[in-house]
């Protein structure tokens, strides 16, 4: 791909949620996150670092993903003269760790590569789908009943699939009480790693709620209890926090640890390291589906590309801007339609317009780099 890179921006931007969102590592009213922005002549790449701005769900925060950005990366970039996201994904292998921070910006050399080519990002990556089906994910609440309405509330909007997350506690009595209320609803539950081996019998008693998966009952480097657990349950186990390179994968299938594997693109790095993921998986028939991080419009769009790839087979943690924010920085907002798909933007590069207005709004911290 031709085009130099110019400058690179990175902004650090805070949105509140229209309703917290909590999960086995406590509550959130607002998100934190860094905003790429590449500059190659008069096109611009977005990209979305997901890490937030404490180190819960992964080591990454938003405070070392703009150091090793500023520090490492950027400076790679503009050094090498890099615009390529496959030789950037090579070259940033030599720095060790930091997968949020390595997407973010890989996912603006993607944009701007779309941009340039006038091509979506779905064709660039090999997609097949026009729609995605879309779920919804929905954290812990005050109490079951409020629960309860809320899971009411999106069956209404039309998504095709509910997760709720769990932790000790709030668990078992709560999924009994919602598969009571929809017995027939496609259901899942995610635990974000909250439980250990000593709670084996309480998670084989989610047997009874004919769920589509449990999601990471246990803590990211634990594929040998995660086998253990999946050889006494029929439920499959999908895998999200361990999973963090094709590498890891193979090792979680090669060790029956899952049946099924949740791709995360901060996570794992970008969409290089992404589609790699995927194409193992499809070769030894592991379904996928594409997870979220609470992104604003511009990460979920590139989500929204990703899952068009054809080994994505559930529904996808791909909600509305809506759910989460009252006005996202994006136009059109990402809507679900009453089927409860998501229809693939196909203008080129990520396909939808950020609203820099609302990007100056949300800005807490600028820093600009110009290539040499």
């Amino acid at each position: 791909m031709s085009g130099k890179i110019d400058r690179v921006e990175l902004l650090l931007l805070r949105l509140p949620f229209v309703h917290f969102f909590e999960t086995s590592f406590g509550r959130e009213e607002e998100r934190e996150f860094i905003l790429v922005k590449v500059h190659s002549g008069d096109i611009c790449g977005y990209g979305e670092v997901v890490a937030d701005k404490s180190p819960l769900y992964s080591y990454e925060t938003t405070s070392t993903a703009w150091s090793v950005l500023s520090d490492f990366l950027v400076p790679l970039v503009l050094e090498k003269s890099i615009s390529c996201p496959h030789v950037f994904h090579d070259e940033a292998k030599k720095y060790r760790g930091h997968p949020m921070a390595k997407a973010g910006l890989e996912l603006a050399l993607w944009d701007i590569r779309g941009k340039r080519e006038e091509k979506p990002l779905w064709k660039l990556y090999g997609g097949v789908k026009r729609e995605i089906p879309s779920g919804v994910s929905i954290g812990i609440q005050d109490s079951v009943s409020e629960l309860l309405d809320r899971i009411q509330s999106f069956i209404e909007e039309g998504y095709q699939r509910i997760k709720v997350k769990i932790k000790p506690g709030w668990d078992i009595d709560v999924l009994e009480k919602v598969r009571k209320r929809f017995p027939e609803v496609p259901l899942q539950a995610d635990a974000n790693g909250a439980y250990s081996l000593k709670d084996m019998e309480i998670l084989k008693e989610i047997d009874a709620f004919n769920l589509l998966m449990l999601e990471q009952p246990f803590p990211p480097y634990d594929l040998w209890d995660h086998r253990r657990l999946q050889k006494e349950m029929k439920t499959p186990l999908c895998l999200d926090e361990s999973v963090i390179s094709a590498e890891a994968a193979r090792k979680a299938y090669e060790m029956e640890s899952c049946r099924i594997i949740n791709i995360k693109v901060g996570r794992v790095g970008g969409i290089v390291e992404s589609r790699k993921i995927h194409d193992f998986c499809q070769d030894k028939q592991i379904p996928v589906w594409c997870g979220g991080m609470l992104e604003s419009g511009i990460g979920r769009a590139h989500n929204i590309h990703l899952a068009t790839l054809p080994n994505f087979k559930f529904p996808n943690d791909l909600s509305a801007s809506k759910r989460y924010y009252e006005e996202d920085l994006i136009e059109p907002p990402v809507e679900v339609s009453r089927e409860g798909t998501i229809r693939v933007p196909e203008s080129p590069g990520i396909g939808v317009f950020p609203q820099e207005h609302r990007i100056e709004r949300a800005t807490l911290k600028r820093e600009e780099f110009q290539a040499g």
